[in-house]
């Protein structure tokens, strides 16, 4: 929620500045101090750092060069807003809530250790930034594989490394806290090269519309506010799963194709109306395996709520794939004594998750 919020602030501020119309102003004007306080009371310091590193950014290069806004009224509604958003920062400081916070200062002890390393969840992301680059070290080219590194992140880690769960031989998260450690330990150096390059190359291609008088106001504003966006999550990605997750990436990709324009046609290709059924029917097939697939996982959870193994056996054949629904259906079968079908599903979940203690166990008991 709270990176969601962070990519918000520059794309509300655009929005704020191009509103045609009051009302539009005013609900824009809103939004952007429920982010604001939504922030503060998150606590999520990488936010807050990534906000405030890619707000620096984007004001040096909003106040040089050509003018950015040229909407009659438009900065005195960003005036507004600001002064909208430290009020709604104020109530957020100020006003009783129910977060159950362990300290007496939860917000100054967060700002205060916004860039600590030496103990607590930072210490523990310098340990696992150190231990998947040992993984990324071990497999450089392609990686460990999409979604596999907490499969292989055990096989890497002490065991008192803060990522894994005590005695459990898996990770607490299914992905590291960081987009850029995710792209190199899953996917490999080229992509990660890949990766950067492209942002970096978007970044450009913002930075010379931004500064090319010949283009109207609020285009360079645009730039502006999808690089920031763009910045946002780079920033973001180095300490959090953000881009690693459906809807921050949704949200990014489209701004960067909405906002930041290309400098020049690379190549151009036109599809005949042959090709455009038969491109449309390929999406159309794969969104709806997709879409299957998703409700066949859902199912699969549900069912395996239920404690019948009659349900534990139909959740494994919906989501096969899965550890915990192979699990939950070993333990269920252990826990009636057939020891059969249990050794068969934690035969799965060990193969799905090698390093997980709980399925060697249970198979030691049903040997």
């Amino acid at each position: 929620m709270a990176h969601l919020a962070a990519i918000g602030v520059p794309l509300l501020l655009f929005c704020i500045a191009t509103a045609r119309g009051k009302l539009s102003a005013f609900l824009w004007t809103l939004s952007l101090a429920a982010c604001a306080g939504a922030l503060v009371l998150s606590r999520t310091r990488a936010a807050w750092l990534a906000l405030f590193v890619s707000a620096g950014a984007a004001l040096l290069v909003a106040v040089r060069g050509p003018a950015l806004i040229d909407v009659p009224g438009a900065k005195r509604r960003l005036a507004t807003a600001i002064m909208a958003a430290a009020a709604a920062i104020a109530l957020a400081l100020v006003v009783p809530n129910a977060l159950d916070w362990r300290s007496d200062s939860p917000y100054l002890e967060s700002v205060v250790g916004v860039v600590n390393y030496r103990e607590g969840s930072g210490r523990g992301r310098v340990m696992q930034y150190g231990n998947t680059a040992k993984m990324a070290l071990a497999h450089p080219v392609l990686g460990v594989g999409p979604g596999n590194w907490p499969v292989a992140y055990p096989r890497y880690a002490p065991a008192d490394d803060p990522s894994l769960v005590e005695g459990a031989g898996m990770t607490a998260n299914p992905w590291p806290s960081s987009d850029w450690m995710a792209a190199l330990s899953e996917r490999g150096v080229p992509a990660l090269i890949a990766l950067a390059g492209a942002m970096l190359w978007l970044l450009g291609g913002a930075l010379a519309v931004r500064y090319d008088s010949s283009q109207p106001a609020p285009v360079r504003l645009a730039v502006v506010a999808g690089g920031a966006a763009l910045g946002l999550a780079m920033v973001e990605g180095a300490f959090d799963a953000v881009l690693l997750l459906p809807t921050p990436t949704l949200i990014v990709w489209a701004v960067a194709g909405a906002l930041l324009p290309a400098r020049r046609e690379v190549r151009s290709v036109t599809l005949s109306g042959g090709r455009r059924w038969a491109a449309l029917a390929v999406v159309g097939a794969a969104g709806a395996w997709a879409s299957v697939a998703t409700m066949g996982r859902i199912e699969a959870m549900r069912l395996s709520t239920m404690g019948t193994v009659a349900a534990h056996e139909k959740a494994a054949n919906y989501d096969p794939g899965s550890y915990r629904v192979r699990m939950r259906a070993a333990d269920a079968y252990a826990a009636r004594g057939q020891c059969t079908r249990a050794r068969v599903h934690a035969a799965a979940a060990r193969a799905l998750l090698p390093a997980a203690q709980a399925p060697r166990r249970l198979l030691e008991q049903c040997r």
